[in-house]
């Protein structure tokens, strides 16, 4: 028996939605050897949720750190407050207080609510009197490699 892929399932659910019956379908690709009754079945799905990939509603296991009130949670504590800087907290601070585990913060923070770590790097500041010195020096190599001025 053949195993269907996502871009299979893919396939039969626009030739279903052409208005293909299952036996049609399986005419249309007979070195895929699929079973009949599986091509009927992925129709039956396609009809009854619209889609030859999506899940049963419900199934799966619920989450249960990952809820709204967390998010909203994590979402408070995570950023400094407009009037009060430097209030932010660690994912390890916030897992401590909202008595989860640490992953579960930064997954919260990673997938609900978009966020990115980031580090401040300190550059070098340029200002016009460097930029001058950096130009006659670049100038000057140029004439001692021998190129066009």
């Amino acid at each position: 028996m053949a195993k269907f892929t996502y871009d299979d399932k893919m396939h039969i659910q626009t030739l279903h939605e052409q208005g293909y019956g299952a036996k049609r379908i399986k005419k249309a690709y007979p070195h895929k050897q699929w079973p009949l009754s599986t091509i009927k079945l992925i129709c039956q799905r396609i009809e009854e949720r619209g889609s030859a990939t999506d899940g049963k509603v419900g199934s799966g296991r619920p989450k249960s750190v990952r809820s709204a009130t967390n998010i909203a949670a994590v979402e408070e504590l995570i950023c400094s407050q407009k009037n009060q800087p430097g209030t932010s907290r660690s994912t390890r601070q916030i897992a401590r207080k909202l008595r989860t585990s640490a992953r579960s913060v930064s997954r919260i923070a990673k997938a609900d609510l978009y966020l990115q770590a980031f580090k401040r790097i300190p550059v070098q500041v340029i200002n016009p009197a460097t930029r001058t010195k950096r130009l006659d020096r670049c100038k000057n190599l140029v004439i001692r490699l021998g190129g066009n001025t």
